[in-house]
């Protein structure tokens, strides 16, 4: 258990350019663009000192001040490019907000904006997991529904199929099997040191906080978008 309260700085990275679908980050949905669903679940916390949007794009910029975020972090075109690992964007962003507040934060809580569907108790719960443990982060994911123990198969080069993760003794049904998870990468969590120690999502003391399927869809198609469109106006009308 910690003896203080941590400062939390919240990051949203986004970049202008999308191949599955194009301008997804700032396009309407369920009443208002893709990225102020994060913002909005971001400052409704009520955990962070900040909130910063990091974006190559001006008019996703834009969008996030309009929207109130804190700061917004123009991202050099090295981190931005198709093949960019978002890590360095978000330690950029971190950087610079730190430089234009002074301040050192103690935790850093990035949050995808394609994954709209996680809820303020998401995000709380996952820092708390952070806070009362000694993890040095938090991922978020879902349960997965295929088993590498059971039945999630790999191709040999010679074409022949066998189980992705063997057991020695293998298992006879699914629900037998060691519990997997897929990463939805809707919130991560780290103690700054963390952050900046390497290039790996997974220390350690690496925790997952978990979340339903129906809140860990990602938008990554055209398809992903109509879905999570719907779940979100569903949720609305409850």
């Amino acid at each position: 258990m910690l003896g203080k309260k941590m400062s939390s700085l919240c990051t949203i990275c986004v970049r202008s350019a999308s191949k599955g679908v194009p301008g997804k980050n700032i396009r309407p949905i369920a009443g208002k663009p893709l990225l102020v669903h994060s913002i909005d679940q971001a400052k409704a916390s009520g955990l962070f000192e900040a909130v910063a949007v990091s974006s190559d794009g001006p008019e996703i910029l834009a969008v996030a001040e309009r929207a109130g975020a804190d700061y917004r972090i123009r991202r050099p075109e090295e981190l931005a490019g198709d093949n960019a690992p978002k890590l360095p964007a978000i330690r950029h962003c971190v950087e610079s907000v730190e430089r234009e507040t002074g301040h050192r934060f103690d935790v850093i809580v990035d949050l995808d904006a394609t994954s709209p569907l996680r809820t303020v108790d998401d995000i709380v719960g996952a820092v708390s997991l952070l806070e009362k443990s000694s993890a040095e982060n938090v991922i978020t994911g879902a349960k997965a529904r295929r088993s590498p123990y059971f039945n999630l198969v790999e191709l040999s080069e010679d074409g022949v199929v066998h189980l992705s993760k063997p057991l020695d003794s293998p298992v006879g049904r699914r629900q037998d099997a060691p519990r997997c998870f897929d990463m939805n990468a809707s919130i991560y969590v780290w103690r700054r040191s963390a952050l900046f120690e390497g290039d790996s999502l997974f220390g350690g003391s690496t925790r997952l906080f978990e979340m339903p399927e129906e809140r860990s869809l990602d938008i990554d198609s055209e398809l992903d978008f109509q879905i999570v469109e719907f779940l979100l106006a569903r949720n609305t009308e409850k």
